[in-house]
C-alpha cells in the first residue's frame, strides 16, 4: 500500500481540517508514492523513537505532536530538529502526524471511555454536520459520587502515573467530571460554566489551579504524557482494524521526566 493510500485512510478517520489553525499536521516528511508494509506509532517524534522505526525498518512513522511546527528556513543538522528529519529521509521513514485533529475526534473520547464516563459530550464541541460527538476536551458524569482523593487514586491507577497533582478539598464529593488531555488549562472556565466539578488535564500551573479550585472546581494535573499516551493503543486498534495487511508497532514511551 502507498503512503498516499495510508494517509487518505487516516484523514477519513481522523479529518486534518479539524486541525487548529496554529497547527501542523499531515504528511511532514517522506514520499507520498512510498510503498508501506510497516507502521510505528507514538505519541512524540524524540531521538529514541526514531532510532526504534530504524532498527525495526518501519516505512511510515505517525505521531501525535507534529516534528516539525514552526516554520524552518533550512533542514541540516545543526538544529535538533533538522537532525530528525535528516535521519528520517536518510532512512526513507516518512512521518505523518495528527495532532489536534485528532484532539478533536478519538483523544479525549479515549480518555473519558477508560474512565467510564456516563452522558459525554465534547467540552468545546467543533461544528460538523451530523457529528455532535466532535469537539476539544470531554465533560460526563461518574456512576455514582465519590471523593476527590478517591477519584484522583482512580484517575492514578488506570493511566499508570506516577504521580498526579490536585487542587482542591480531598473529602469533597465530585461526579461531574471534565477533562481536556494534553495542556488544557485555559479550559477551567469553559469547564466550571458547564458544571464540571473537576477538570483534569495537564501542565497545570500554580495559579491556574489555585483560581479554579477558589471558584469551587478541583483541578486534577495528570501531567501532558499522562494522558495523551492513550493515542498510540488507540491508534493500533484502528489501524490492525483498516490496515490488516500492514505491520503495525507501538513505540516503547515512557514518562519524559521522572519524579523523587
Amino acid at each position: 500500500m502507498k503512503c498516499k493510500e495510508v494517509i487518505k485512510c487516516l484523514e477519513l478517520l481522523v479529518p486534518p481540517h479539524l486541525a487548529e489553525s496554529w497547527d501542523n499536521v499531515g504528511l511532514l516528511v517522506g514520499d507520498a508514492e512510498k510503498e508501506i508494509r510497516k507502521i510505528m506509532l507514538a505519541l512524540d517524534p524524540s531521538e529514541d523513537v526514531i532510532s526504534q522505526a530504524i532498527e525495526v525498518g518501519a516505512d511510515l512513522l505517525i505521531t501525535h505532536h507534529p516534528l516539525i511546527f514552526s516554520g524552518m528556513k533550512s533542514v541540516t543538522t545543526e538544529s535538533y530538529v533538522g537532525k530528525r528529519v535528516c535521519r528520517l529521509m536518510r532512512h526513507d521513514i516518512a512521518c505523518y502526524t495528527m495532532h489536534t485533529n485528532f484532539d478533536a475526534t478519538g483523544m479525549a473520547k479515549t480518555v473519558a471511555d477508560l474512565l467510564h464516563l456516563k452522558e459525554c459530550r465534547p467540552l468545546e464541541p467543533v461544528s460538523e454536520d451530523g457529528k455532535a460527538d466532535l469537539g476539544i476536551g470531554r465533560i460526563g458524569e461518574l456512576d455514582v459520587a465519590i471523593t476527590l482523593k478517591e477519584f484522583a487514586c482512580h484517575v492514578k491507577e488506570v493511566f499508570r502515573l506516577p504521580d498526579v497533582r490536585v487542587f482542591g478539598e480531598a473529602d469533597r464529593l465530585i461526579r461531574c467530571v471534565a477533562l481536556v488531555p494534553g495542556s488544557g488549562k485555559e479550559y477551567a472556565k469553559c469547564a466550571m460554566e458547564q458544571g464540571a466539578e473537576v477538570l483534569i488535564t495537564g501542565d497545570v500551573g500554580h495559579h491556574h489551579g489555585q483560581d479554579a479550585a477558589a471558584q469551587g472546581m478541583a483541578v486534577m494535573d495528570a501531567g501532558h504524557y499522562g494522558l495523551e499516551k492513550v493515542f498510540s493503543s488507540h491508534m493500533e486498534e484502528v489501524l490492525r482494524r483498516e490496515l490488516p495487511q500492514t505491520e503495525i508497532i507501538k513505540a516503547q514511551e515512557k514518562e519524559p521526566f521522572w519524579v523523587i
